[in-house]
Formats: structure tokens, sequence, C-alpha cells
């Protein structure tokens, strides 16, 4: 009895632990997303400007790991796309492509 009511407690908290941390990077890309001013060029919902393209549904189209290639080098992936270079820590990157897959 104790056994399975210990267990019945454990689960619930690694689930919430593991989405938790599911949930980690996507808010760590949103915060680097704003603070460093990426919608001045881009639109997500209705925060930002359409100087670039509208990143609102970006996670629909484009992988995550094809968004990390992209924040690595954009003119690795396009050679003509007017995206400038980041200095990104390989941190920001992977937050960066988490967030953006996330939108839907």
């Amino acid at each position: 009895m104790r056994a399975t009511f210990a267990f019945a407690l454990f689960v619930p908290i690694v689930s919430l632990t593991v989405s938790a941390c599911a949930q980690e990077p996507v808010e760590q890309g949103r915060k680097y997303f704003m603070d460093s001013g990426c919608y001045g060029c881009h639109l997500v919902g209705k925060t930002g400007t359409p100087i670039g393209p509208d990143l609102s549904k970006v996670g629909t189209k484009y992988s995550r790991s094809y968004l990390e290639r992209w924040l690595r080098d954009p003119s690795s992936q396009r050679p003509n796309a007017h995206m400038p270079a980041l200095e990104l820590s390989e941190q920001q990157v992977k937050s960066l492509a988490a967030f953006l897959s996330s939108l839907h």
C-alpha cells in the first residue's frame, strides 16, 4: 500500500519536472528573442515589426534542427537572405530554435 501511494505521488512530480524542463529552452528562447530585439525586424503574433518574415508560425514550416542551422549561419541555408550573421552561443542557438519551433 505504501509503495503504491509513494509511486502515485512520484509519477505526477516526475511528469511536472519533465514538462517544466521541456518548456525551459522555449522560455529562454522567447526571452532572448525579446531581449535581443529580434522583434525589431520580425513579427510574432501582434508583437514586432514586419521588416523581415513573420515568424508567428515558423515552427510549422521548419524543423528545429533547420532553425538551429539557420541561426548559426543564415547565409549557408539561403545565400540571398537579408538576415545578418548573429554572434550566438550554442545555448542561445538551441533556446531560440526551441522557441521558434514552438510557434504554430
